[in-house]
């Protein structure tokens, strides 16, 4: 019934952010998918007779993967696999699978906010006993394994019906398929003061949530409209479909962009909200104002105690290295810790287990708290429609109230997509070989002040992390920092994040391109983004 398969190591299985990516055609080759996964089980021990969740964000591949995972997992000794109906779990909803459920850990099938489709993206990321990313000692122990690997074990058995909620058998392991979003609803309803949000949409207040065609939307539909009485209609392409409907589940203001023209409209809805491909992004845009994930994540901070689950207070802020310093003033107010680490939620884990964060977030429209060990796209939704109904302001007015009280970060992300990867890298290197001779030097009105390639000294198990992104950091508080991605699937993502502190109210209402432009300008000239890239402008800004 279980079998012993020979196979010959691929070399492009290194995992990166968040687990292995690739285009569906490369995990189609054979035995690609069947030894990243042996990979990940020879790198654990003590794993026989344990849960593993399994789930995904129902993209194209999905369910193909899924049948292999569940029948490896039982040649590989677990002793029971929870698998979301359909193939379906989001990714912050598996992270609260793993830790309701106390399993041994989760394999969750995702690209996150790439597209998806028969020749686009494809991912796998395991997913540790907290409900976590695998930190960096475990992918590393799991490339290092796919690069040796001569067999792999798989159970010789029929295909597991996956929609059909229950218990099945596979060589000797049980398999549960469970409804994907009780759990998850469940947990959303011991946080957040639903009574209080029920009566607030009631009273007329509208709200749009476009789901983008991917996994959020059973969650959404469940919530916002079954639960907490959103009108009809309100949550939009809530069917999970395996090429997102032809479109990019990126929650940005140019793949989400007719919601933002509807949220810029005379006759718009009090709120709009958006989730990504997987659910663990948002993006937020009160009517007439785009709040940008860093500011979202300061806000939220500073408003927290108004749901019930954080009304005791925050222990802690994290941010990611290169998201704004808003949060940071949040946390100075309100006398708590805040944490800087590099980009990858899997930084957060430690901080959010050690108690010492209570509320993370990245730039990258990515935010969450203690509940899971993810960032949390609807969660974030449903913390702003808690404060919303609690303070019975408009997003505006919070937003402006916030610039008031804690000075405004102008804020924004350039990237240049799909980069030639040695002229993305050879930016970089030249960008770090003048390091050392930049603090001082003029660019107009400009003074650099300092200049380092990002270290990270996490706190609770003294791991460090090198070569997190290059800082500029300018006199009066401004920087400019780079980044190559590590969510891409080719060529190479240059990020380009541009800040600038302002805190004087009477300068607020200034276009945030127009109030970044000198140092928009200065980045280009250390950089020679245009001359190393060929590109003449940004593929997105955000």
């Amino acid at each position: 019934m279980t079998k012993t398969v020979n196979t010959t190591p691929y070399t492009d299985q290194k995992p990166g952010t968040s687990g292995l990516r690739k285009k569906v055609p490369v995990f189609q080759q054979p035995n690609y998918a069947e030894n990243f996964i042996q990979s990940i089980f020879d790198s654990l021990e003590g794993f026989a007779g344990k849960t593993l969740v399994i789930g995904g964000d129902g993209r194209f591949y999905n369910r193909e993967v899924i049948q292999i995972a569940i029948k490896m997992a039982a040649a590989n000794g677990f002793g029971r696999v929870l698998v979301g109906r359909g193939g379906i779990l989001s990714t912050p909803a598996a992270s609260h699978v793993i830790r309701k459920y106390e399993a041994f850990g989760g394999i969750v099938l995702s690209a996150s906010h790439n597209p998806g489709g028969p020749t686009e993206d494809f991912g796998i990321k395991y997913n540790i006993g907290n409900g976590g990313p695998a930190p960096e000692k475990v992918t590393d122990a799991i490339y290092a394994h796919t690069k040796t690997i001569e067999t792999y074990k798989i159970a010789d058995v029929a295909d597991v019906n996956l929609d059909a909620e229950g218990e099945q058998e596979v060589a000797g392991m049980t398999v549960q398929v469970i409804n994907p979003v009780s759990d998850y609803a469940e947990l959303m309803e011991t946080l957040f003061d639903f009574p209080a949000i029920r009566s607030h949409l009631a009273g007329g207040f509208r709200i749009v949530f476009d789901a983008m065609s991917a996994v959020t939307g059973p969650y959404a539909k469940e919530i916002l409209e079954n639960r907490l009485g959103a009108a009809k209609g309100s949550v939009l392409n809530f069917v999970p479909l395996p090429d997102f409907g032809g479109h990019h589940p990126d929650p940005n203001l140019v793949h989400a962009r007719a919601l933002y023209e509807e949220m810029m409209g005379d006759d718009a809805p009090d709120f709009g909200a958006a989730s990504d491909g997987d659910g663990d992004r948002n993006l937020i845009i009160g009517k007439g104002i785009f709040v940008t994930p860093s500011d979202s994540l300061a806000m939220l901070a500073a408003n927290a105690t108004l749901a019930p689950g954080y009304a005791k207070g925050l222990a802690g802020i994290a941010r990611s290295m290169p998201t704004s310093g808003a949060a940071d003033r949040v946390a100075e107010k309100l006398g708590i810790g805040i944490y800087e680490t590099p980009t990858g939620w899997k930084f957060f884990g430690n901080l959010l287990d050690a108690g010492l964060a209570t509320i993370c977030g990245e730039e990258s429209a990515g935010t969450g708290s203690s509940h899971v060990r993810e960032k949390d796209g609807l969660w974030a939704v449903l913390l702003w429609l808690n404060i919303l109904a609690v303070r019975k302001e408009s997003v505006v007015d919070i937003a402006r109230e916030h610039w008031t009280t804690y000075g405004r970060n102008y804020y924004s992300r350039h990237d240049y997509e799909e980069v030639d990867s040695a002229a993305a890298n050879g930016l970089m290197d030249a960008l770090r070989s003048q390091l050392a001779t930049l603090p001082g030097r003029k660019l107009g009105d400009l003074t650099i002040e300092t200049a380092d390639d990002f270290s990270y000294h996490d706190p609770v198990d003294h791991s460090v992390s090198n070569n997190q992104g290059i800082r500029i950091l300018f006199e009066g508080g401004s920087r400019v920092v780079f980044r190559l991605s590590g969510t891409g699937t080719s060529g190479a993502t240059l990020r380009v994040y541009i800040e600038r502190f302002e805190p004087d109210a009477a300068k607020h209402d200034v276009d945030t391109q127009v109030a970044l432009a000198d140092l928009i300008e200065a980045a280009d000239t250390l950089a020679g983004i245009k001359e190393r890239t060929g590109r003449t402008e940004p593929t997105v800004i955000t």
